[in-house]
């Protein structure tokens, strides 16, 4: 007798094969078996008929660890049918720290992944967080190790060299974050601490996880030009001797995405074993501080606030907003942690300026020392049609690369994309098949970032399912309504376990809930 049997349904196995009318027969966690059961015995059945049933999906760049930390059920993931997260994007999270630096951390990101100070209950290495989350959330998850979390180990928030004895300690702690089951090392070249790394020292210190197959994942220097970013990425994985990922690749404009991808395809994958994610939306979103000069950052986040008020600071900020790559009529105000200024939220930043009487750098500012840094913004890039070509792409797959904030003006991705790249892109963009749409949500991303067991169906699988209407399938998130699920996910489980019933989230679980931390063991 098996637990559950989801009958009738047309079964995508996320190998890109096409798909075959099967049903599917779960006992505990696994795929018990695929085929003819309609005699079999089951404790529950489920009626797939007319409905796709397929992996559960699997979100290989997003900003969920500190949501996933203070809520055990992210349904603007889970009803996209994201079972699987992959976390500690872009060099910074939450772990590892010590008790020195995990306060500027905590105080750094709460932009981008929501804990607060008070929130912070002692733990210190990667694998003491990545524990917290086993058994206690409804998703699966796997993670990084931040680059920059790292190197403030070894050498605090300074604009340093990095020294041999420094190198060591780095190291050090990368070998001990894959021995634990890390995929790789993460970076984010523009962000905090890893903004000071030469590419000698990223290449010197990713050799230590060459030996555990370990892969660097980097949100490159796009400040620096996208193209040098990109050959500067590629060199490190070349030097270091590992795989090459890189995170939310796209490009400003057509010309410069035909220059890119002839570069990934005529030079890049044949030096370094390469892939890459990205969101099927043109328009980004990142914390605001993302438009400061480097100089803030130099004695840590809790030392930032108080140099905004430097006008040599604000000087530098002035020089440097017009060499940016957007206007502020093309910077939207996201969400910002204070009550007074929410009123803000959902306006330009021009708006926002002129309202104020001030100038835009005095503005920024001021903002940003009344939050405490904590502002997020969301970046109009362009029409979303200049992202396709990399969606299309035979080395892409799904990185939603969503900032969750319940109450603010957020990027609608990180509620829409799967809906979007299951539906509109399928149905009326034509841009790929539903089979090749879900392979790069399933076992593309399950095989590059080391989850064995999953992003399939077949016999002995791991029972990450989503069931969902092929017809209506689709994302309703704006950036004037982002908080809007997708329709057509109808049911999810993770683990065999049932968090979306019907197309509405299952809000109470026994303990442990289904969600594990996916452990990477060669």
């Amino acid at each position: 007798m098996y637990d559950i049997v989801i009958s009738g349904g047309e079964v995508i196995d996320g190998t890109r094969a096409p798909r075959r009318r099967a049903d599917v027969a779960i006992s505990e966690d696994k795929i018990a078996a695929i085929g003819d059961l309609s005699q079999a015995e089951a404790g529950a059945r489920i009626d797939a008929r007319g409905k796709i049933v397929a992996p559960g999906f699997i979100d290989v760049h997003n900003h969920d660890d500190g949501w996933m930390l203070r809520g055990a059920h992210l349904t603007a993931k889970t009803t996209q049918g994201f079972t699987s997260e992959v976390l500690m994007a872009d060099g910074i999270s939450y772990a590892p720290v010590n008790r020195h630096t995990a306060p500027h951390w905590l105080y750094y990101l709460r932009a981008l992944n929501a804990l607060r100070l008070d929130e912070y209950s002692g733990w210190e290495s990667w694998e003491d967080y990545m524990r917290l989350l086993d058994g206690a959330v409804y998703q699966n998850c796997s993670a990084h190790l931040p680059y920059a979390n790292i190197r403030a180990l070894a050498c605090g928030f300074r604009r340093i060299a990095v020294d041999d004895f420094q190198m060591r300690s780095i190291k050090h702690e990368i070998r001990r974050g894959m021995q634990a089951g890390a995929v790789g090392v993460s970076t984010g070249l523009d962000y905090i601490v890893q903004c000071f790394s030469t590419t000698d020292e990223l290449a010197d210190a990713c050799e230590a996880m060459a030996e555990f197959d370990g892969l660097y994942v980097t949100h490159v220097r796009y400040k620096k030009g996208l193209l040098p970013a990109l050959r500067e990425a590629v060199e490190i994985g070349r030097r270091a001797g590992v795989k090459v990922h890189i995170s939310h690749l796209k490009a400003p404009s057509g010309e410069e995405g035909d220059e890119v991808l002839a570069y990934i395809d005529n030079v890049a994958r044949h030096e370094v074993d390469l892939s890459f994610d990205v969101y099927p939306y043109q328009p980004g979103s990142t914390m605001l501080t993302y438009l400061l000069p480097y100089d803030v950052w130099e004695d840590g986040p809790l030392a930032a606030t108080g140099k905004l008020a430097d006008p040599e600071i604000a000087a530098r900020l002035s020089e440097g907003m017009p060499s940016f790559r957007l206007d502020p009529d093309h910077i939207r105000l996201a969400w910002v942690a204070g009550k007074e200024n929410a009123v803000h939220q959902g306006k330009s930043l021009s708006q926002y300026v002129a309202e104020q009487g001030l100038p835009i750098e005095q503005v920024m500012m001021n903002l940003l020392m009344e939050e405490r840094l904590a502002v997020l913004m969301v970046l109009d890039e362009g029409d979303d049609r200049l992202v396709e070509p990399f969606l299309q792409h035979d080395l892409y797959m799904m990185g939603s690369d969503g900032i969750f904030h319940e109450d603010g003006a957020v990027h609608p991705r990180v509620y829409g994309s799967a809906g979007r790249l299951l539906g509109p892109l399928v149905r009326d963009r034509k841009l790929f098949s539903l089979e090749d749409a879900v392979h790069k949500m399933t076992q593309r991303c399950a095989e590059r970032f080391k989850m064995p067991g999953r992003g399939v169906l077949t016999e002995g699988a791991f029972a990450d399912v989503v069931v969902f209407d092929a017809a209506t399938v689709g994302d309703h998130a704006t950036f004037d309504q982002p908080h809007q699920t997708c329709t057509g996910i109808e049911q999810v489980l993770v683990n065999g376990v049932a968090v979306i019933r019907d197309g509405a989230p299952v809000d109470e679980l026994p303990k442990p809930l289904p969600g594990r931390f996916l452990r990477y063991e060669q």
